[in-house]
């Protein structure tokens, strides 16, 4: 019998399992890539086909609750009517007309009327119409407001006082954001000092609204210290510089934007804090505090980015609340924004002004929700798109 001497060298053998195995490591690095992808891209659609019908769903109640379920046709119909009984009267004051003529005068103007505005048509299908209009960004034309150009446009009326609303929101939330951010982290230091328990008792005056210390920001230092405006954006006749008109815009802003961090300085001081208590009291900070590490880096690695998302959240809702305005507050203040607005729409039942600005705000808070979910991955390892293992 023959035998054959097949022995290998080691070092070719183990080369060619280190090939096998990176091979199969690459190979498997695709799959999981692939299937990443994948389940990225399924979470994506599904996430946005709910986005989408929520927001469809909100904005047919918002067009159903805005027109009283079509009470408000009776309101403009019975607007319609006694215009056009008041017209007729100066019409035949100045000819003379029979009764049958003047009445035949009236259905006729009160028909065209009625039909130019839309009112022919049963509510259900306007509605649908209405629907269509408002997911597409066509407002239309208010009823009954009016830009400070003369336009009726609902897009431009919202745009003209958009400005002022990011102006006053946006100045007074990110201060709020920041400050409170700042104190509730220096407050989480020193659990149980005076300044913890003074957050904690103070922390139930933040369910006062803001137009409520508005009116008492307005006593004090408008009405009896006499040192800042009653309301407005601007002093009349505006200043005739740039750094003048500057500011007098930001001083009519202090009294307006100091109220709105008031009012929710002291329950986001307390909230934020609970959350750093929270976090410092776990095992794995008592571990870096056995390693050495300094409390600057036990912060910034153990406490705050475990405590991202619910910070992430408050941003991003606050981000909304920029847009959406403050509509009791600026009516206090007589600031020319989009409460005001809201405000004024509510008050003579514009219809597509009301609809128009609560689009708006849907479509804001339908893409913050929306591009939370994906904040939440990035920051916290432990949230999975798409429920993956």
């Amino acid at each position: 019998m023959t035998t054959e001497n097949n022995n290998v060298p080691l070092e070719s053998t183990t080369e060619d399992n280190f090939n096998v195995a990176s091979h199969s490591m690459v190979k498997y690095s695709r799959q999981v890539s692939r299937a990443t992808a994948k389940r990225l891209s399924l979470f994506f659609i599904r996430r946005l086909v709910l986005l989408l019908i929520t927001i469809v769903v909100g904005v047919y109640v918002t067009i159903i609750v805005a027109n009283m379920g079509g009470y408000v046709d009776t309101i403009l119909k019975a607007q319609i009517r006694e215009e056009v009984n008041m017209q007729v009267a100066e019409m035949s004051a100045k000819s003379h007309m029979s009764a049958d003529e003047r009445r035949d005068l009236t259905n006729s103007m009160i028909a065209d009327r009625e039909k130019l505005a839309g009112l022919d048509k049963p509510f259900i299908v306007r509605s649908f119409t209405h629907l269509k209009n408002a997911l597409t960004l066509n407002f239309g034309r208010a009823r009954f407001m009016i830009s400070d150009h003369g336009s009726r446009m609902v897009r431009n009326i919202i745009l003209e006082r958009l400005p002022a609303t990011l102006l006053l929101m946006g100045t007074s939330q990110l201060l709020l954001f920041a400050v409170s951010l700042f104190f509730a982290l220096v407050i989480s230091r020193h659990y149980g000092s005076f300044w913890d328990k003074l957050v904690v008792a103070l922390s139930p005056t933040s369910s006062i609204p803001p137009w409520f210390y508005g009116i008492f920001l307005i006593l004090i230092f408008a009405a009896w210290l006499k040192i800042l405006p009653f309301g407005g954006m601007v002093d009349a006749p505006p200043p005739p510089t740039k750094l003048g008109y500057f500011l007098s815009v930001l001083k009519h802003m202090i009294l307006p934007a100091f109220s709105l961090f008031i009012s929710s300085f002291m329950i986001n001081v307390y909230s934020w804090r609970t959350f750093f208590l929270i976090y410092s009291s776990e095992d794995y900070v008592d571990m870096a505090k056995a390693k050495g590490l300094s409390s600057r880096a036990i912060e910034r690695r153990y406490i705050l980015r475990p405590t991202l998302p619910n910070i992430i959240t408050s941003f991003a809702l606050m981000l909304v609340g920029i847009w959406t305005g403050a509509t009791l507050t600026e009516t206090v203040f007589l600031w020319p924004g989009l409460g005001t607005t809201i405000f004024e729409a509510v008050s003579k039942y514009d219809t597509a002004v009301i609809v128009g600005t609560t689009i708006i705000q849907a479509y804001l808070l339908g893409i913050t929700v929306f591009l939370l979910d994906f904040l939440y991955a990035i920051v916290d390892p432990r949230v999975k798109l798409g429920g993956g293992k």
